[in-house]
């Protein structure tokens, strides 16, 4: 508001796209109406029914400029938005205005509207998810070799490297665009059931020809792009589908919380970070600060969309009989905030992933630190080859290991595992073979060719059905 004293939500003012937002807007919602009222009365004309061409000309002529001001005052008077649609198109449309919504009731175009703007909303999350892939899969090559720790239990474990922890994040990733996509390609609409899903109305505009009903819903269906309507339904599609969709932006969301988490650990180690603009603040008292503002945005939205997946299964769970009303209000926020909040994490998402930050120096160090514990497994086994006692050995390295790391914790001194063992007579190698055993490269397993597999089997595959070089972040950071 212009005296900034109402609410307006921040998905809207700060974190989704246009794009996203513009396929919740009104005008998305009562042009897409328009579109359904203008396939009805194609399809009512084309199996008999008194509809002339021109009024169908009429329809599509004012198909896109909705008299919002007209349908506001009727609703004002008659407290029903879809009649008063009807009534403010058919200001615009006189001589198709007794045509207008024939035989169909409110979900007609209201649910119907609602299954396309879940269509284009899931598209742009893909394209996005897309895109957030393509950026981590340069990412994880460019690193693919590159050694750093690996954690089990936040604890230093085994050696990976930077690229092959990258393929975690895409994994989940790839999980969920394949959810999406198969929900997609399940996603039918509701076509034109009636009050009680029983199309009582059109058999009694079509005189009992349940062939000519049956052929409407199916060119309804294919003039608005879908592959046909839901065999069976009440008044409404089944709300499940909301659960189904709102499930895989949960899923969406999971993804991007543990990537947001990793990253924000990452950076407290200093071995990674996030874009940090040239003149960006990262504290208002500390100016030597780089926080991780934009994951922890990034887990923020997550925890929001992750517990709204609750509403649509509750939703589903208590529609009563062939329809209830309690759903309105809770699918008007739900939906809409789910989509608008992992638009968002999107945004973010592309923007760090474009601009991930590596500090190999930092990386190596860390690793060198910690690679002597990890060593000496190959250490007794080489000892071993040398005529060792395997028992014998691992006690004598399990207390050298314990002694070096009190050192460090206790003292906070250097690791100096490797002097003691070769000082050790029950060891039976010089420093310098010892020493042979530190190459980080030695323990990174397959790491490498795990990354280039998974990208050519199964991330090349997905990104060949997205363009994402046209797919730009729009996002406040």
């Amino acid at each position: 508001m212009a005296d900034k004293t109402g609410y307006i939500s921040p998905l809207s003012t700060r974190y989704a796209s246009p794009e996203m937002q513009y396929i919740f807007s009104e005008k998305f919602k009562f042009t897409t109406w328009r579109r359904f009222w203008i396939a009805l009365a194609k399809a009512e004309k084309t199996l008999g029914l008194d509809i002339t061409d021109e009024q169908i000309a009429e329809l599509e002529a004012h198909a896109d400029d909705v008299n919002f001001e007209v349908a506001e005052e009727r609703e004002r008077v008659v407290r029903h938005d879809v009649m008063s649609h009807v009534y403010a198109y058919g200001q615009q449309c006189p001589k198709a205005a007794p045509i207008i919504h024939l035989g169909a009731t409110s979900c007609y175009v209201g649910d119907n509207t609602d299954v396309v703007i879940l269509r284009e909303a899931a598209n742009i999350v893909l394209k996005k998810a897309a895109r957030v892939l393509a950026n981590l899969a340069g990412f994880a090559d460019r690193y693919k070799s590159m050694p750093c720790l690996a954690y089990t239990h936040l604890q230093p474990a085994q050696l990976t490297t930077v690229g092959k922890r990258a393929t975690l994040w895409m994994n989940e990733l790839v999980m969920d665009i394949e959810n999406m996509e198969y929900q997609l390609s399940q996603l039918k609409l509701l076509g034109s059931k009636g009050t009680t899903g029983t199309q009582a109305s059109f058999m009694e505009l079509f005189e009992g020809d349940e062939d000519k009903i049956k052929k409407m819903e199916e060119l309804i269906a294919a003039d608005m792009g879908f592959a046909g309507s839901v065999p069976v339904s009440g008044q409404t599609y089944s709300r499940k589908v909301d659960a189904y969709f709102l499930s895989v932006l949960s899923g969406f969301a999971q993804s991007a919380y543990k990537f947001s988490n990793d990253m924000r650990i990452l950076m407290s180690f200093e071995e990674m970070e996030e874009p940090f603009g040239k003149s960006q603040i990262g504290s208002s008292a500390m100016p030597y600060k780089r926080n991780p503002m934009r994951c922890e945005r990034m887990s923020a939205l997550s925890r929001f969309v992750i517990a709204n997946a609750i509403n649509p299964a509750m939703t589903a769970g208590t529609q009563w009989f062939e329809r209830t009303l309690d759903d309105s209000a809770n699918r008007r926020l739900a939906i809409s905030e789910g989509f608008l909040a992992v638009d968002a994490i999107f945004n973010i998402y592309i923007n760090v992933t474009d601009g991930l930050v590596v500090y190999p120096k930092v990386v190596e160090r860390r690793v060198m630190e910690k690679l002597p514990f990890m060593a000496t497994e190959n250490i007794m086994m080489e000892s071993v080859k040398r005529g060792g006692n395997r028992q014998e050995l691992h006690e004598v390295i399990r207390v050298h290991s314990h002694a070096a790391a009190a050192k460090v914790k206790l003292e906070g001194g250097e690791n100096d595992l490797i002097d003691r063992l070769a000082a050790d007579e029950n060891i039976p190698l010089t420093k310098e073979e010892i020493l042979a055993q530190l190459d980080p490269a030695k323990y990174v397993g397959r790491s490498a060719g795990q990354v280039t597999e998974f990208l050519a089997d199964v991330v090349q595959p997905i990104l060949a059905c997205y363009n994402t070089a046209e797919i730009k972040a729009e996002v406040n950071l």
